[in-house]
């Protein structure tokens, strides 16, 4: 008698959800708002991936992460062995699989999304990562490491795509040097991201892997100023890699601007996040909220600052944003985080000008009512104003989150570097290197604000093409 086929598992369409503290909770704490998945939850979300052969979301990474392997591990209950492939491809997962927008790449393009949820490919990210951390597993010697070539790099900035080419210069047998700014390592990671959103002590764990690797980081090194990018080459290094980032702001250019109470994102998430004004009175870092607080902005930047200024004691909060909801450049992960925790969402609004007192202090807000038109260079509808629309919002702190340009100190300080007119890096996309000899570049120094883990990529990429330069030379 022919035996009947087995009837294939029934697949599960339904992600596990992530456990998240309550909103009325997390709005008045600092602790990590996404609590992490435990095992059974791991293990049940690993076993929904059908292992399709065409392995779509390695190719939707943007550092080619062996997706598929590392869930399979997570499903085969050998942990040790997911860290592994994990980690040979990715130097910072507890970092990305909690701001890496997922949804937008790996997953968007997952086979299982055709009929149902993507795998939580960041979830399960997140679990790995977080199990080795709790399981203290040193596994840099477990990592396969060439030879030392004898070739020294110099890495300007300690941020997603310079700790990424560092890691992977040292693994490939390089002697890597990083030059920091500031007094931690990081960089936005560290100056940028909420304690809620990123725990910095995750940063600090990835940043003690790449030491594990033999890299060298230098810190309060102002690079430009201790020494330029050609003093470096006609020094010890065989070849230098610029992972400076975006750290310039940008501002409205409205009437009232400069008008205390008024910020721009970085100087108001520098003061809570990096010199901790969240826990006063232990570190007394001067921060003034008051009882209205405007963000300007719609990306992930306003989301963070609005939601750092609710838990400083903002009785209310404000997102202004001159598009749609649906034009919201913000993760829409942390949009709905936001919304939970009671921000208001002032859509369709635009800034005229900032009102002060006598005191020189901002007091109001003018705006304007918006309408969208035709799509603009970026794709989105364009925001046209209402005439006679105006109206007044009260303020006590404006914050304004427009996004960054890079810090233009290298630039005036290398020969022969090219630059754009707004200020960025210009470097080969596939390879980072830029006109200038012995020079790559990458992440938000070329092209302007953007992901983590686009800068990650570009500091892989920029690691192969250096590799190969310096083999070739010697």
């Amino acid at each position: 008698m022919e035996e009947k086929p087995k009837p294939k598992p029934k697949i599960d369409l339904n992600r596990v959800p992530m456990p998240r503290q309550e909103p009325r909770v997390r709005a008045k704490n600092y602790n990590e708002v996404a609590l992490g998945y435990s095992e059974e939850m791991a293990l049940q979300e690993a076993n929904r991936c059908i292992q399709c052969p065409k392995r779509t979301c390695v190719d939707g990474c943007p550092v080619n992460v062996d997706i598929p392997d590392f869930i399979e591990a997570i499903r085969d209950n050998t942990m040790p062995e997911a860290v592994r492939i994990l980690k040979s491809k990715n130097s910072l997962p507890g970092i990305c699989g909690r701001v890496c927008p997922q949804e937008t790449q790996c997953e968007q393009v997952c086979s299982l999304g055709k009929k149902g949820a993507p795998i939580a490919i960041g979830r399960l990210e997140r679990y790995v990562a977080d199990w080795e951390l709790s399981h203290s597993s040193d596994l840099s010697s477990t990592l396969e490491s060439a030879p030392s070539t004898g070739e020294k790099v110099a890495v300007i900035g300690s941020g997603p795509a310079g700790l990424t080419c560092a890691a992977d210069l040292a693994r490939l047998g390089h002697q890597v040097t990083i030059f920091e700014a500031l007094h931690v390592p990081g960089g936005v990671l560290m100056y940028g991201i909420p304690e809620f959103r990123l725990p910095k002590g995750i940063v600090q764990g990835e940043v003690d892997f790449v030491r594990s690797l033999g890299v060298d980081i230098r810190l309060d090194s102002v690079m430009g100023k201790l020494a330029t990018v050609d003093e470096l080459l006609e020094g010890d290094y065989d070849a230098v890699f610029l992972g400076t980032g975006a750290g310039l702001p940008m501002f409205l250019d409205i009437p009232g601007e400069n008008l205390n109470g008024i910020y721009s994102a970085n100087e108001f998430l520098t003061r809570v996040n990096l010199m901790k004004a969240y826990l006063f009175p232990e570190y007394d870092t001067p921060i003034k909220i008051g009882k209205r607080v405007a963000v300007i902005g719609g990306g992930n930047v306003a989301m963070d600052s609005a939601r750092c200024a609710l838990r400083l004691g903002a009785d209310e909060v404000y997102i202004v944003y001159r598009r749609s909801r649906v034009e919201l450049p913000a993760r829409h992960e942390e949009v709905e985080n936001a919304e939970e925790e009671g921000i208001i969402f002032k859509l369709l609004t635009n800034p005229k000008q900032f009102i002060g007192n006598d005191q020189g202090w901002v007091t109001a807000m003018e705006c304007y009512e918006m309408e969208l038109g035709e799509p603009d260079d970026s794709g989105r509808r364009r925001p046209i104003v209402k005439e006679g629309s105006e109206f007044i919002i009260d303020v006590d702190v404006a914050v304004v989150a427009l996004g960054t340009t890079p810090n233009p100190l290298i630039p005036l300080t290398t020969s022969g570097l090219e630059t754009t007119r707004r200020g960025t890096v210009v470097a080969d996309e596939e390879t980072g290197k830029t006109v200038k000899d012995k020079v790559w570049a990458g992440g938000d120094v070329v092209t302007g604000a953007a992901t983590v883990i686009s800068a990650m990529g570009a500091g892989k990429r920029a690691a192969a093409s250096i590799d190969a330069y310096l083999r070739e030379e010697s």
